[in-house]
């Protein structure tokens, strides 16, 4: 990102920077350029353009086979702007690379180094979507660009519909590197829950940040990673199903760099999974870490004894690998009161006890790395502190956090629990607009349960802009409740509300936000610079 202040001044809505409207020959489908796609490409980082003999001219007939788009549907374009992240190398690591590394990513779509990517042909594919009446907030008169065409014009979010609910681009930013400096400066791994966004673009980012794999809690989960590429996968569940199971064992065969971990909890589950894996033939062992929950938690051994049984039931087995132990200690405790946050660290010591006894027991012989698994969006520290570290096992343990929420961070639940305070910042809001006001104290916005989370707080309203394109900062307002498709915003004081002014709100719990959209705008200084596409 620019340094704050080095901004130029925005042409008008709806105008672009030299002086008319978008021509749409000028704007180039992004899918018809090389690996570092601007849209969800590993490491974007927000605005910019390739530099020219990066593009690539699309065939004049695929050209003249679009439809058109009427001028008063193009949107307004933004000035150009180059970035220091050259080729599509992150800018965090672009200084450190030379024009060898450049040129391999160019190629490649990797970046030096990465332990995991996203299939940069794939990502390129999301650019290729037309928009259309599929997707919520995106106006009629988009209707016909492609994604890519929409993000090379940059068009003011002012121009799209309402509900809305957008990215804050400079936020992602800060998140990614913030969690990724944690990680570095506590010796432990990351593989991010990718239920919160089920966004591939955001899934590269994260690898690009340093993440060593992506969570999934269910086999379409992982059928979506490995549809983008994600190679290393934490299955956070016992997979149990026959036919899922032989969807595995295909991967196996087929994906010789695939390292797919599945958890354990009962000797049931073993005999499925092996069974089910020997008669797909399944070609190496499906990675197994035996899961450890405790009374009043979710899934997991209750005991250590049952959770030994299950761990030598898994190394008996030769379609299985035991490689570690972990849990969730997410769902132990509602708060960081004193009393909660002993019982989560009763859980992690007992996770870590676990860990040795197995060692101890001889059944990690098969692997040449342990691995403790555990960590939230709420409790991490705890984590690294307790399973972080050193430890006296006959092998390397690797401590892989599976924190998902930080990347968006909220306005609510998280705000409320992380342990890193002000590191990270909320990066979701919904724009919305005031279309009723029946009584004096209250009015109604254009937004409801099917747009925004609820389960753990409602939204919170933040600002609302006037009709001349002034915008306040609200106070004494909060968000009652939420019908379908509408929010009761409530207020007091001197705060006067009109219709048709929007109002931006924040939101609590972005793991049930990200489900009611399929596109969802990456705003920049109040334009739109990416598009992110989620899978649910």
């Amino acid at each position: 990102m620019r340094p704050a202040g080095s901004r130029g001044a925005r042409p008008a809505a709806g105008c672009s920077s030299r002086g008319g409207r978008l021509d749409r020959d000028a704007v180039r489908p992004v899918a018809c350029r090389g690996p570092g796609l601007p849209l969800g490409r590993p490491g974007h980082q927000g605005r910019g353009r390739r530099p020219a003999h990066g593009r690539k001219r699309p065939d004049d007939r695929a050209a003249a086979a679009r439809p058109a788009v009427p001028a008063d549907r193009r949107p307004a374009r933004g000035p150009r702007r180059t970035r220091l992240g050259r080729l599509g190398i992150p800018q965090s690591r672009a200084a450190s690379c030379d024009i060898r590394d450049h040129v391999a990513y160019a190629a490649t779509g990797r970046c030096p180094g990465r332990r995991g990517a996203v299939d940069a042909a794939a990502l390129g594919a999301l650019a290729a979507e037309r928009i259309d009446w599929r997707f919520k907030g995106f106006p009629a008169r988009f209707d016909g660009l492609t994604v890519g065409e929409l993000i090379a014009a940059e068009p003011p979010v002012a121009e799209f519909g309402t509900p809305l609910l957008t990215l804050d681009g400079p936020a992602l930013t800060h998140n990614l590197a913030s969690m990724a400096r944690y990680c570095a400066a506590h010796g432990v791994d990351l593989a991010p829950h990718g239920k919160t966004t089920m966004a591939p673009q955001l899934f590269a980012r994260q690898l690009d940040a340093g993440a060593w794999g992506i969570t999934a809690a269910t086999i379409a989960h992982v059928r979506a990673y490995r549809a983008f590429g994600v190679e290393t996968i934490v299955l956070a569940n016992q997979l149990i199903d026959a036919d899922a199971l032989g969807w595995v064992a295909g991967e196996l065969r087929r994906a010789p760099r695939l390292r797919l971990l599945c958890f354990a909890d009962s000797l049931a589950g073993v005999a499925l999974m092996q069974a089910a894996l020997s008669a797909a033939e399944a070609p190496r062992p499906l990675e197994v870490v035996i899961d450890l929950g405790a009374p009043g938690g979710r899934t997991g051994c209750r005991t250590a004894d049952e959770a030994e049984a299950v761990a030598r039931a898994v190394h008996a087995a030769d379609r299985l690998r035991l490689v570690g132990a972990g849990g969730f200690e997410g769902a132990l405790a509602p708060d960081r009161e004193p009393r909660s946050i002993e019982r989560i660290r009763e859980y992690l010591r007992s996770l870590r006890e676990l860990v040795i006894r197995i060692d101890d027991a001889g059944l990690f012989d098969e692997t040449d790395e342990i691995i403790a698994t555990a960590g939230g969006s709420a409790y991490f520290d705890d984590v690294v502190e307790i399973l972080a570290g050193a430890w006296e096992a006959s092998r390397p343990v690797r401590t892989v956090l599976r924190s998902g929420a930080y990347i968006t961070h909220d306005d609510g639940h998280y705000r409320r629990l992380t342990p890193m305070g002000d590191g990270l910042r909320a990066a979701l809001s919904i724009r919305s607009r005031v279309v009723s006001a029946p009584e004096p104290g209250l009015v109604l916005l254009d937004f409801g349960k099917r747009d925004a989370p609820m389960d753990l707080g409602l939204p919170e309203p933040h600002s609302v802009q006037r009709a001349d394109g002034s915008v306040e900062v609200l106070a004494h307002c909060t968000v009652s409740a939420l019908a379908d498709q509408h929010a009761f915003l409530r207020y007091g004081g001197d705060t006067v509300f009109r219709i048709g002014e929007i109002v931006s709100c924040g939101i609590s719990h972005p793991c049930t936000a990200f489900d009611k959209w399929q596109l969802i705008p990456v705003v920049e200084d109040g334009h739109v610079v990416d598009v992110v596409r989620t899978f649910f």
